[in-house]
């Protein structure tokens, strides 16, 4: 999410000095500052307190002198320390040079940015770069009202670095890159990466980012949404956490998306797919509004381009004071002038009023380029807990669209199916009754679904281990039930082809 530059942000650290920031890089691994590092240091619960804006059980935990503690208290922290505390640790000379590190006067160094040390997918050492106070969101606010600022990682951004496709890709293009952290995992998988956001000031701190964390660079460019690329530039995988806030107005660049409503984010979709090569994936963070008089699932399957796939799901809804409040608290303004508090607060609901807005939704949006006839479009609501990363349980749910549009209730009948890991049968019924009332399949992996199923579906998904084709369980099913087979045979298929679009079957092929 981006902006534009402000005067009163602080001067960001260069970005051209490779030499200086790889030894910059190694001093910071060998004092162990590292999200296991961290761990160690602070415990769990000053560890988690950091990822919630609340800094004094870090500040506890840090009072000694030891190389890691002063780095904590150096970028974590943001706390001048004694020159010769840092020069025990850090090339200090090179970093003040470079602008990593300034001088506040007397003895003492302070960090010129937030460096916040991240664990990647494979165990790398990764480190984000963002603005002082604004590494995370959370209740207390991010710190800075400034409209250029950049923040780090928060729980929006590893929520799409989970539900991201990971397999090998040529080209991808990180849309509103913010402090960089799609672009730095996009990078392990793509290779070519671009990055694009409307502030400069996101560019320059993606670039220390990827930098800091020994990543490639990528194809920096300014410009909103898809401005910035080329007529004939096409991808084989899109992801964006868009300034997807539906406010009054474009305040904060990094949140507000600057168009009315959920503009930003119909526009963002609808433009798409003209981005997208053939089998290419576009995945984004939304915000929906819930209009009076209009069914929410309708609004969104009307964003989908044509010639794509989608698989939408909406995470958690939230009434319009709710959703108002919430973005108030992170930018800090229950904290202000009361009166200031109740005129912003007003302007929110007087937006939603005037477009007739009754709730917001939030969720995932995939794109998956498609020259099949008719496109899949899967509109859901899934509000429970699921198990991350989910990449591999998106791109499933595409393969198993695919099967399912290449196979005919004869196909399927045909086929050979295998229960999923991990599948757990539940009876639920009156305590003593002889038959369940009815059964019920649960996942616990991946979107961990659970789906009814008769006493058919059960037995047919418990005994599907690859061997016998749907057709010759149903054939036995049929003959243990004292049921006429073909009858069995034709009401049937419906159920598997929700058992395997729900993912509790995968067919061997």
């Amino acid at each position: 999410m981006g902006g534009v530059s402000h005067t009163s942000l602080s001067p960001l650290p260069s970005s051209d000095r490779a030499d200086i920031t790889a030894r910059l890089r190694n001093a910071l691994l060998g004092a162990s500052f590292t999200a296991d590092g961290l761990l160690d240091l602070l415990g769990a619960p000053a560890y988690a307190a950091l990822a919630r804006s609340e800094t004094v059980p870090a500040l506890r935990a840090t009072r000694g002198d030891t190389p890691l503690e002063t780095l904590v208290r150096l970028f974590l922290l943001q706390q001048p320390v004694p020159y010769a505390r840092v020069a025990d640790v850090l090339p200090v000379e090179d970093a003040l040079e470079c602008g990593w590190l300034i001088r506040t006067g007397g003895d003492e160094v302070a960090a010129s940015v937030d460096i916040r040390p991240y664990g990647g997918p494979g165990g790398e050492d990764w480190f984000i770069v963002s603005d002082l106070g604004c590494a995370v969101g959370g209740a207390g606010g991010i710190g800075s009202r400034e409209e250029g600022v950049v923040l780090g990682v928060g729980g929006a951004s590893t929520t799409l670095a989970g539900i991201t496709v990971r397999t090998p890709v040529g080209s991808a293009l990180d849309l509103g890159t913010g402090s960089g952290i799609q672009a730095l995992h996009v990078a392990q998988h793509a290779t070519r990466v671009t990055a694009t956001d409307l502030n400069p000031r996101a560019l320059h701190i993606t670039a220390l980012t990827l930098a800091l964390s020994g990543a490639p660079a990528a194809d920096l460019r300014q410009g909103s949404l898809f401005e910035p690329v080329r007529a004939d530039e096409t991808y084989d995988l899109i992801v964006s956490n868009p300034p997807f806030v539906i406010s009054p107005g474009a305040r904060l660049t990094y949140r507000d998306g600057g168009m009315g409503g959920d503009d930003l984010c119909r526009t963002l979709v609808q433009e798409a797919g003209d981005r997208l090569n053939e089998e290419g994936y576009a995945q984004f963070l939304a915000n929906w509004q819930h209009v009076e008089g209009e069914d929410w699932q309708d609004r969104l399957r009307s964003w989908v381009p044509r010639g794509c796939d989608a698989w939408i799901v909406q995470r958690e809804v939230q009434d319009v004071t709710q959703y108002a409040e919430l973005w108030l608290r992170d930018s800090g303004d229950h904290r202000a002038d009361p009166a200031d508090y109740q005129a912003r607060y007003d302007a929110w609901l007087d937006e939603f009023e005037a477009r007739k807005v009754k709730a917001v939704g939030f969720g995932w949006i995939t794109l998956r380029r498609t020259a099949a006839a008719e496109p899949s479009i899967t509109v859901e609501e899934w509000p429970h807990s699921v198990e991350q990363p989910l990449g591999d349980a998106v791109r499933e749910h595409f393969e198993r669209v695919d099967y399912l549009r290449r196979h005919d209730d004869a196909g399927l009948l045909a086929g050979h199916f295998r229960l999923v890991a991990e599948v757990v049968q539940e009876q639920v019924g009156l305590p003593g009754a002889e038959d369940p009332e009815h059964v019920v399949l649960r996942q616990h992996r991946g979107m961990r679904r659970a789906t009814k199923v008769d006493t058919v579906g059960a037995g047919f998904a418990g005994v599907c281990d690859g061997t016998l084709s749907a057709g010759r369980i149903l054939d036995a099913i049929a003959q243990l039930v004292g049921e006429d087979p073909v009858l069995l045979r034709d009401r049937t298929p419906a159920q598997i082809r929700l058992l395997v679009e729900q993912g509790f079957l995968e067919p061997v092929e």
